[in-house]
C-alpha cells in the first residue's frame, strides 16, 4: 500500500501492447482483477497517458491499492526508464516511464522490462525448463531467451523481431527490410492477405479462410511461418536451445500456426544439428502478462523471478 511495507498490499502486472492493455492484480483475500482495454486509435501521448490513469483510477477504486507494479514494454527503453523508440505508438519517444509510472502509482515500488523478456521468464518457470527460446506473434514480434533459469539479453533485450530473414523483404516499421516483424507480425500477415484477397483482410476473416483452405489465407499464413521457421532455425543455430515457444496473441489465434512454424523448421535442419523443438505457448498470450505480474512479486521478496 502506499507508503507501506510492499508484501502487505496488492501486486499488479501489466503488459502494454501497441494496440491494447491488460492488467492483472493480485492479493491475500481478494478476488483477482482482470481488465483489457485498448488504446485510443491514432491518439496522442497525452490521450494515451489520460486513459491508463483513468484505469489505474477504476483499480483503485474497484478492486484496492497495490503495492508493487510490474510493467512489460513492447518499447525501447534506456537504463534511466525513458522510452527511445516504440514505433507503434511514437509518441512515446522521449516519455520518462519511470517518472510517469511514479505518479501513477504513488508510494508503490515499480519495474520495468521488456515485454519479449518477461515473456520467455514466464513461459520457462511455467514449464520448468531452464533455455528457453520465446517469440511473441502480436502487433509485433518480441522475444526473449532464457539460459540457465536466467534471462539473457545482452547489453540490451533480445529483438528478435528485428532480425533479418529476407534482406530483399518487405519494409518494416523500423526503417529497414527484411526484419522478422515485417513478414511475420500480425499486422503484416493481415496486409498480405489483404493484397492477395483485394480486399481489407480482419483477423477473423483470416481465421475464417485459414479454417476453409481459403488460397489468399492458407499462402499469407504460409509465408509467415516460413519466415518464422528461419529465425527458430538461426536461433537454434546460434544459441541451440532446448527449445523453441511461440506465442503472442496472434499467433495463439490461429490453430495450426505453430506445428507448421515447427514442421518447417525441421525440414531445414542440416545433418548433425537438429533444430530446437518447437511449441506453442502454454500461457497463450498471456504470457507477457504472467512475467510482469511475477516481476511485481519480486519487488515484494515474494516468488519473483530470477534475472
Amino acid at each position: 500500500m502506499p507508503g507501506g511495507d510492499p508484501r502487505d498490499g496488492g501486486v499488479l502486472g501489466v503488459d502494454v501492447g501497441g494496440t491494447k492493455v491488460a492488467l492483472r492484480a493480485e492479493a491475500p483475500g481478494r478476488p483477482t482483477y482482470d481488465r483489457t482495454f485498448h488504446w485510443p486509435r491514432e491518439a496522442d501521448l497525452a490521450t494515451d497517458l489520460a486513459t491508463l490513469a483513468a484505469e489505474v483510477t477504476r483499480l483503485r477504486d474497484g478492486w484496492g491499492p497495490v503495492a508493487a507494479v510490474g510493467v512489460a514494454m513492447p518499447a525501447t527503453t534506456d537504463p534511466a526508464g525513458t522510452v527511445t523508440t516504440w514505433p507503434n505508438r511514437p509518441g512515446w519517444t522521449g516519455l520518462d516511464l519511470t517518472g510517469e509510472l511514479r505518479r501513477l502509482f504513488p508510494g508503490a515500488a515499480t519495474a520495468v522490462a521488456d515485454d519479449g523478456d518477461l515473456a520467455a521468464l514466464a513461459e520457462a518457470r511455467h514449464v520448468g525448463c531452464d533455455d528457453v527460446v520465446y517469440l511473441g506473434v502480436g502487433t509485433g514480434i518480441g522475444g526473449g531467451v532464457v539460459w540457465e533459469g536466467r534471462s539473457v539479453p545482452g547489453r540490451s533485450s533480445a529483438e528478435i523481431g528485428h532480425m533479418v530473414v529476407a534482406l530483399d523483404g518487405e519494409r518494416c516499421d523500423c526503417g529497414r527490410r527484411g526484419c522478422l516483424q515485417a513478414i511475420a507480425s500480425g499486422p503484416a500477415t493481415l496486409r498480405r492477405a489483404g493484397i492477395a484477397r483485394g480486399v481489407a483482410v480482419s483477423f477473423d476473416d483470416l481465421r475464417a479462410g485459414l479454417r476453409d483452405g481459403l488460397p489468399w489465407a492458407v499462402e499469407a499464413v504460409h509465408a509467415t511461418c516460413t519466415a518464422l521457421a528461419a529465425a527458430v532455425v538461426s536461433l537454434g543455430e546460434l544459441l541451440a536451445p532446448t527449445v523453441v515457444i511461440v506465442g503472442g496473441g496472434f499467433a495463439g489465434g490461429l490453430p495450426g500456426l505453430v506445428p507448421l512454424v515447427g514442421h518447417t523448421a525441421r525440414m531445414s535442419a542440416r545433418p548433425g544439428r537438429p533444430v530446437p523443438v518447437v511449441t506453442a505457448a502454454a500461457l497463450g498470450g498471456l504470457s507477457s502478462l504472467h512475467g510482469a505480474l511475477w516481476l511485481a512479486h519480486d519487488l515484494t521478496g515474494g516468488p519473483g523471478l530470477r534475472r
